[in-house]
Order: C-alpha cells, then sequence, then structure tokens
C-alpha cells in the first residue's frame, strides 16, 4: 500500500502548487486523511499547547481516570469490552461562542494558549475548504457557506484527550471505530506515542505521529455535500501498553442549522434522479449520531432520507 499522504502546506505558493493540489485531491478522494507540515501554526504554540495539555492532565485528571478505571474494574477485565472507551476527555467550544472561561480547573495561561490555538486553527480550516472548492470545481466560499447556519458561524469546538497505558490493550480500545459526523476535524497528536489508524481498503493503517503536524480528516458532512466524491473514513485508537498519548481534535462543523446536502454543480446530470445523499439540518443529524457513532454511516444517512421532506434548502442552493 502506497505511504500515507503527508503534505507540505508550504509549497502552496510556489511552483509546487499544482502538485501539492493534486496530492490534497488524491488524499480527500482515496484517504478521506492527510497530515499537513509546515501549515503556518507555530511551533512555540504547539509546544505550549501540548505542555499545558499534559501538565493539566496530570495535575486534574489522571486521579479521575484511575478512579473510573478502579470503579469499573478494567484493569482486571478477562473478556473484550465493547462499549467503553479507554480515554480521559474534555470538551472546548469556541464557535458561535466560547465556553473556555466556564471550563473548571483550566489555569490562566492555559485558557489564553488554547484560545489563541483555536483562532489560528479555525483560519486553516477555512484555508483547506477553500482548497477542497478549488479541487472540486466549487466557487471559492462554497463550503464555507454551507457550513453557515442563519447565524453566520459554524459550530467550532476541540475535544481533549488523553489516552494513558492500558494493561488490557487486547480487549480494550483507545476509542472505537467510527467515522466524524461534522466537516472538518483538525489533530494536534502526540508525536511520541501512536495508536491513530484508519481503515483503508479493508486494511487497518496507522497515521504516523510526526513532530508539529495536524492531522487532517473529512467527517460526514463534506461526504454529503460532495455527493460522495470525499468520504469520511473509520477511525480508530489503540490502547497502548506504554505511554501517555495525547490527542487534540478540533472540529469545524455546521452550524446546528445549517441545510446540508449534495452541491448541485457536484451532481451528475445523468444521474440525477437517482438520489445517493439526503438534505438534513445539521443539528438533526447530530441528534441521530449521538446514539449511533460506533454504527455504519450508511443508515444514518438512510433515516435523514426518511423526513428531508420537511427540510428547506437554505440560501446556497442556487451558488
Amino acid at each position: 500500500m502506497e505511504g500515507f499522504p503527508v503534505i507540505d502546506l508550504s509549497k502552496l505558493n510556489g511552483d509546487g502548487r499544482s502538485s501539492i493540489m493534486e496530492m490534497i485531491k488524491d488524499a480527500c478522494e482515496n484517504w478521506g486523511f492527510f497530515e499537513l507540515v509546515n501549515h503556518g501554526i507555530t511551533a512555540e504554540l504547539m509546544d505550549t499547547v501540548e505542555r499545558l495539555t499534559k501538565e493539566h492532565y496530570r495535575k486534574c485528571m489522571e486521579q479521575r481516570f484511575k478512579e473510573m478505571v478502579a470503579s469499573k474494574g478494567l484493569e482486571d477485565i478477562q473478556s473484550e469490552v465493547s462499549d467503553l472507551d479507554w480515554e480521559s476527555t474534555f470538551y472546548l467550544r469556541h464557535l458561535p461562542e466560547s465556553n473556555i472561561s466556564e471550563i473548571p480547573d483550566l489555569e490562566e495561561d492555559y485558557k489564553k494558549a488554547m484560545k489563541k490555538f483555536a483562532v489560528e486553527l479555525e483560519k486553516l480550516a477555512e484555508q483547506l475548504l477553500d482548497l477542497l472548492c478549488e479541487n472540486l470545481g466549487l466557487e471559492k466560499g462554497y463550503l464555507k457557506k454551507a457550513f453557515y447556519g442563519s447565524k453566520g458561524s459554524p459550530n467550532f469546538g476541540t475535544k481533549i484527550s488523553n489516552y494513558p497505558p492500558c494493561p488490557k490493550p487486547d480487549l480494550i480500545m483507545g476509542l472505537r471505530a467510527h467515522t466524524d459526523a461534522g466537516g472538518l476535524i483538525l489533530l494536534f497528536q502526540d508525536d511520541k506515542v501512536s495508536g491513530l489508524q484508519l481503515l483503508k481498503d479493508g486494511q487497518w493503517v496507522h497515521v504516523p505521529p510526526m513532530k508539529h503536524s495536524i492531522v487532517i480528516n473529512l467527517g460526514d458532512q463534506l461526504e454529503v455535500i460532495t455527493n460522495g466524491k470525499y468520504k469520511s473514513v473509520l477511525h480508530r485508537v489503540l490502547a497502548q501498553p506504554d505511554g501517555n498519548r495525547m490527542s487534540i481534535a478540533s472540529f469545524y462543523n455546521p452550524g446546528s442549522d445549517a441545510v446540508i446536502y449534495p452541491a448541485p454543480a457536484l451532481i451528475d446530470k445523468e444521474a440525477a434522479e437517482i438520489q445517493l445523499y439526503p438534505k438534513f439540518v445539521f443539528e438533526d443529524y447530530m441528534k441521530l449520531y449521538a446514539g449511533l457513532k460506533f454504527q455504519a454511516k450508511e443508515p444514518r444517512f438512510e433515516a435523514m432520507k426518511a423526513i428531508e421532506s420537511t427540510v428547506t434548502l437554505g440560501p446556497i442552493a442556487t451558488v
């Protein structure tokens, strides 16, 4: 199998632009994942975020995780656990309104770093969406507009996870296999402790840990909007016997009331009567996803088709 796609974004503005765009296109069409280096977010900021994230886990979350493990008897399990993940996690919301100031136990320097990091990730997400538009033949800004609901903002938030050493990694997953419900996911992962895998051509492929990289993957909403040209991909996290894996995954998702449907320009005129994907309000999809995250995505799409007659197209329908 060919190597996992690693893309140097600094070459985008030089003679290598066409080859970089082709690499992004291939990654979106054939992998659903790629890894960015030289993406414009400074190493200093990333190092600060990593240091403070790991400090926060040790100070505020490690003991709670150990207590959870003890309460559920997970250290002594003898059979496979199928309804639980070996992870310690919390969430931050950035848009439409930040909740960082409301999260208990976060020290001021950590809040400040995460706010700054979120601003940089938002800029990167919007840059990438326009690159995807260019590759897809959509007008610049189409995907960004598609993600905006009536409030004029996407939903943007971060899931901060730690995957501590696991005594029975053969019996419990760090995070069970799933596709992501949303739009574009930007992941800052540990560069020393691996574990993230994606499913490609029936095989689980490791996503390589790299210093100061940002891993990108596509969610269910981009599969719908691109009418299946790009697909969300099953991925999982393996629990590891050694090392504590850090994962900072930021989700650039549609606004809650955004109406999602295939871009008209990407619907094959010859097969227009064959509807592959539904039209739905993003919030409705998320309600369904909450209970079906670790199941196949196709039944979720079918379920949304059943209710789409009540959905009114948004203002981007005529673009």
